[in-house]
C-alpha cells in the first residue's frame, strides 16, 4: 500500500484516471464513502490517495460516483445528496479535494468553485424530486444566491 496508494506514485502517471464509489455527499462537496451516519459500511480503500494523485498528475482526472438516491428500510426513496453531514458520517474526501462528482443525472465539475457554485452544481446532479428541497436547504445554509438559476 505504501507504493500503490501513494499519491506521489500515482501523480507520476500522465493521464491517470481515478474512479471511486461513494455513499453520499453534502452541498458543500464533502464526500462520505465509509459510513451511513454512525453505521460503518466500508473502509476508505485508498480513495483520497487516488483522488489526490490523479488531481496532481499531468492531465489526470478524478471522479467520485454514486447513485443519486437509495431506498431505506421502509422502501422510501431518499436522496444521497444531503444538505450537510451531521449524523456522525465519516468524511472520506474533503470538499477541497472533490474534483468531479457523478450521478445518473450528470457530472458536477467542482474544482475551484465558490461554495454557492458548488451547491448549484451538486443540486444539478441530484434526483429531480429532491432538487427543490436541496435548494431550500442551501438557502437556509446561506450557500444559495438569488442570482442562481432555479
Amino acid at each position: 500500500m505504501r507504493y500503490v496508494n501513494n499519491p506521489e506514485t500515482i501523480r507520476q502517471l500522465d493521464h491517470f484516471v481515478s474512479i471511486n464509489g461513494c455513499v453520499s455527499m453534502d452541498l458543500y462537496g464533502q464526500v462520505c464513502s465509509e459510513t451511513s451516519g454512525t453505521r460503518h459500511i466500508s473502509g476508505t480503500g485508498g480513495q483520497l490517495d487516488f483522488v489526490t494523485g490523479a488531481y496532481a498528475a499531468e492531465h489526470g482526472q478524478a471522479f467520485l460516483a454514486m447513485s443519486s438516491t437509495f431506498k431505506d428500510k421502509k422502501g422510501e426513496v431518499q436522496s444521497c445528496i444531503l444538505p450537510k453531514f451531521t449524523a456522525g458520517d465519516v468524511i472520506t474526501t474533503p470538499r477541497t479535494q472533490t474534483p468531479r462528482m457523478v450521478t445518473e443525472y450528470g457530472v458536477a465539475q467542482l474544482s475551484g468553485l465558490a461554495t454557492w457554485q458548488r451547491a448549484e452544481a451538486i443540486i444539478s446532479i441530484a434526483h429531480p424530486d429532491f432538487r427543490d428541497e436541496l435548494i431550500k436547504a442551501a438557502e437556509e445554509q446561506k450557500i444559495w444566491r438569488r442570482s442562481n438559476k432555479r
